[in-house]
């Protein structure tokens, strides 16, 4: 197990990210806010820390890009113990420390949320990989015969408290807000469908003893095809099915709470597919997250880059806006059922160009609808 030195305490609340919320009230348009797992206020846009060479100059990159974030109304930072190689993770607490010690912010005010699943090196890729991974993994009893599938992914209770160790250690946080197991669905690579539930309900088990012990605030699922793909597909996930496994090991009051996919201009599923089964009825995830009291960040809101260009009618349709990156993130804040779009930026020109968007409230439903239907949805 990792040891955890000095960490700052707490967690985001409802009165911080309130409080976070209220001080930029004269920047920020209504709306800007949303509810997350009935205990935070969250950012229609947050930061996510996937990209970028393992190297110094990315790190302080990223380190500037999440204080301005922060200064200018973005409460929510995503990364995973496997981003950069644990790197991205360390960013975050040098950023946090930063910003704190300025006081830009408290600790309750910002949601941070990490993923665990992809077995990560440690800051670089090591010489001799298959020797790092044995002298931290195997011969420690971390992971045993069998854990691994597609040779890197691992979702065990005792790998899973490994993990989120490392997380703490690497953000500095003695409570994560959001932990998710990061694509879960890899695991259906190589196991049957019940073997694949008798896993999660452990992976469950062991985030709902997470809770308790105060590591973590609420966990769930970041994946990236499972809640896209038809029900025929060998990856698919049933979120129903999942809240139904976390009810069975933690309860009424399970804190299986967020769950995160991608959902952008050009990759609409997640709003337009119906593949979710809930109460008798098939929707989409969106839906089926909203009946089933699942809060959403949608991932690779501009696809990693693809939607920097739009067709020219998007500028009518999206109006307030001076750029075709802006448009894309409005769409998607815009998205009944999306809490946060998360978008990487590791550049304070990024933030201070995406972070626009706040002054504008999300567009309402017939809005919305117009643009959609523009957009050939």
């Amino acid at each position: 197990m990792t040891p955890v030195g000095k960490m700052i305490g707490g967690r985001a609340t409802v009165e911080g990210t309130r409080r976070y919320a209220e001080k930029l009230a004269a920047r920020l348009a209504a709306g800007h806010f949303r509810e997350l797992a009935g205990d935070a206020s969250v950012s229609t846009l947050g930061l996510g820390t996937y990209l970028g060479p393992e190297d110094g100059a990315t790190d302080i990159l990223y380190q500037d890009a999440i204080v301005r974030a922060l200064e200018l109304g973005i409460n929510v930072l995503d990364t995973a113990v496997n981003y950069r190689h644990q790197r991205s993770e360390r960013a975050i607490r040098t950023a946090l420390g930063t910003a704190i010690s300025r006081g830009v912010i408290r600790r309750d005010e910002v949601v941070v949320a990490t993923k665990g699943g992809f077995i990560p090196f440690d800051g670089a890729v090591p010489r001799d990989p298959r020797a790092y991974f044995a002298s931290t993994y195997v011969e420690t009893g971390i992971i045993k015969p069998g854990d691994v599938a597609k040779g890197g992914h691992c979702m065990t209770p005792r790998y899973l408290r490994d993990q989120i160790d490392r997380s703490r250690a690497n953000l500095g946080l003695e409570t994560l807000d959001v932990y998710y197991v990061h694509n879960p669905e890899t695991q259906l690579g190589e196991v049957d469908r019940a073997e694949f539930m008798v896993r999660v309900r452990a992976a469950f088990g062991a985030l709902e003893e997470a809770v308790s012990a105060g590591c973590i605030a609420h966990y769930g699922t970041a994946t990236w095809a499972g809640y896209r793909v038809d029900p025929g597909d060998p990856g698919y996930l049933s979120l129903a099915e999942l809240v139904a496994a976390a009810r069975d090991v933690g309860g009424a009051a399970h804190h299986f709470k967020v769950i995160q996919l991608p959902y952008n201009l050009g990759m609409t599923e997640a709003f337009t597919r119906a593949n979710q089964r809930v109460n008798d009825r098939v929707v989409p995830v969106l839906e089926a997250a909203r009946e089933l009291g699942i809060s959403v960040m949608a991932s690779a809101a501009l696809h990693q880059g693809q939607l920097m260009r739009l067709p020219p009618v998007m500028t009518e349709y999206i109006p307030g806006l001076t750029t075709d990156a802006q448009r894309a993130l409005q769409f998607v804040r815009s998205t009944p059922g999306v809490g946060t779009a998360l978008v990487g930026m590791k550049t304070r020109a990024h933030v201070d160009e995406n972070a626009t968007i706040g002054s504008l409230p999300p567009m309402n439903w017939e809005h919305f609808q117009r643009l959609f239907s523009a957009a050939g949805g």
